[in-house]
């Protein structure tokens, strides 16, 4: 809960785990009552159990190693069975870090020297010098779907240009997911969506320049669009 922003998932992690709690330790906080007293089981199964306790604890050392490694290798798997490998939230993470910056300006027409303003996002990264927001247990829906849409322009399809279509219109309901308007008198005359790559800074870095983000420009992930003349989404 502390050191992730995962949302709902810890919450389902909690849900599991209570279930794992017997009868007897809740009866001492809940009024439930305590659970009968079982037979001790046999010699046979005793054993079984420390020995597959010791297998299990012998295979956990090379992904134990590899988790505390400087060089750890992402998305390994060290067991055909499955047994010991190391969980994650999610199947594969990426030592990259890609993000979707979405800008907007006022200029009728689109030159090589318009000045475009960015809109910030109450979570994800957006501006360098901006301190990481810790968020959990609260969940940004549209901030992690902009994760996603990083990761894989395809999955934006359905939702990318209506929600720039409704920067357009200044649409205050759109407007309130983000941490900031950069237009709060007129709408933007255009919007575009631009693709970075973001990596954390140096403590050299953020002590001369004050940001804990560093980004490249990767490309354009949708072009120039407005209200009479929409471009294609993002592919």
């Amino acid at each position: 809960m502390l050191s992730g922003n995962f949302s709902w998932l810890n919450w389902l992690t909690i849900l599991l785990a209570c279930s794992a709690v017997d009868q007897t330790s809740l009866a001492a906080v809940l009024p439930v009552p305590a659970q009968p007293a079982l037979a001790a089981p046999p010699l046979w199964f005793t054993a079984l159990v420390f020995v597959f306790a010791a297998a299990v604890l012998m295979l956990s050392y090379w992904p134990a190693r590899n988790m505390l490694s400087t060089r750890q290798r992402m998305n390994m798997s060290f067991n055909p069975f499955h047994l010991v490998n190391t969980y994650g939230a999610f199947g594969s993470i990426s030592r990259t870090r890609h993000e979707v910056v979405i800008e907007g300006t006022v200029e009728e027409k689109i030159t090589g020297d318009t000045v475009w303003k960015e809109y910030e996002f109450k979570g994800k990264p957006g501006s360098v010098r901006r301190l990481p927001r810790q968020w959990a247990p609260y969940h940004l829906r549209l901030d992690w779907l902009m994760w996603f849409a990083a990761i894989s322009p395809g999955y934006a399809l359905p939702w990318m240009t209506p929600l720039l279509t409704r920067l357009l219109r200044n649409d205050r309901p759109t407007l309130k997911l983000l941490r900031c308007n950069p237009f709060p008198d007129a709408p933007p005359r255009h919007v575009r969506a631009q693709l970075y790559r973001y990596r954390f800074t140096a403590f050299q870095e953020l002590r001369r320049d004050h940001a804990w983000w560093h980004r490249t420009l990767v490309g354009s992930y949708v072009r120039p669009m407005s209200l009479g003349r929409a471009e294609s989404p993002p592919g």
